[in-house]
């Protein structure tokens, strides 16, 4: 028995290196274009809004090929971070009446409201699926699994334009672009479709979140991750009948023109 509990422990130690050296790796990976598998990355965009399913069994294939549910590929960070970068351009070219102001808000998107909140919401959920949903081990000769911090941020860090998931923030901020100038109008129906789009996002992105984690053999209770969607969907008939449109309030916060 003793042999057996100290493989278990040494495949635990080796386990806990390897996953403590992605994240330099991956830092390492973000300037050198050429290791980025961009296809791939784009497959994952357009199936996260098509069929999530699908990407998430591929993250139990990387887990059977790499020993690590994280992907070590920066792909999805910097081409998401790209779409930001443009989309907030074109909102600035359409709202924002100094470049100045413009450069701003295109650097407050891309660095607090994407990487530096999408960083802290990631850590937040990874402490919480560790110390509270993680499955303990059966006995001292299973090695012990923990969550990874960077599959958080390969599905936070993309997703926090909030709604995000990846490819879906950058989806949903293209869609609500276009539809802007209806979005933003005085009267019931902007108020109504832009509360739905919002309700729509929201709730798209919770499930996401269940979808990467319910994935995890050794998490238990992911339906927590539901529990926000309830939540939204009582929220929003009450901002419906208070009148209050959320495309109005941001496009105000984030823009010199006002609406």
């Amino acid at each position: 028995m003793l042999p057996t509990t100290s493989r278990g422990r040494a495949s635990s130690s080796s386990t806990s290196r390897a996953n403590s050296s992605t994240f330099p790796l991956y830092l390492r990976r973000i300037i050198k274009w050429q290791q980025m598998d961009v296809e791939y990355t784009f497959w994952q965009m357009l199936h996260l809004c098509t069929s999530p399913k699908v990407v998430y069994q591929h993250t139990k294939y990387h887990k059977q090929t790499k020993n690590q549910w994280a992907r070590d590929d920066p792909a999805f960070v910097v081409i998401c971070s790209l779409l930001l970068v443009v989309a907030a351009m074109a909102y600035c070219a359409a709202y924002d009446h100094s470049a100045g102001h413009a450069v701003f808000v295109v650097i407050s998107v891309l660095l607090f409201h994407f990487l530096i909140s999408g960083a802290g919401l990631a850590t937040c959920c990874w402490f919480l699926t560790n110390a509270y949903l993680r499955e303990e081990a059966p006995n001292s000769h299973v090695v012990e699994q923990r969550v990874e911090w960077q599959i958080h941020g390969c599905m936070h860090l993309m997703c926090t334009a909030i709604l995000s998931s990846q490819c879906l923030s950058c989806f949903m901020v293209m869609i609500h672009y276009f539809l802007s100038p209806l979005l933003v109008a005085h009267g019931f129906i902007p108020v109504l479709l832009s509360n739905l789009l919002f309700m729509v996002a929201a709730s798209y992105y919770h499930y996401l979140n269940f979808l990467g984690y319910d994935v995890l053999p050794f998490l238990e209770r992911t339906t927590f991750f539901l529990y926000p969607i309830g939540a939204v969907i009582v929220l929003s008939p009450i901002l419906i009948l208070s009148g209050f449109n959320p495309s109005r309030y941001f496009m105000n916060v984030y823009f010199s023109q006002r609406v």
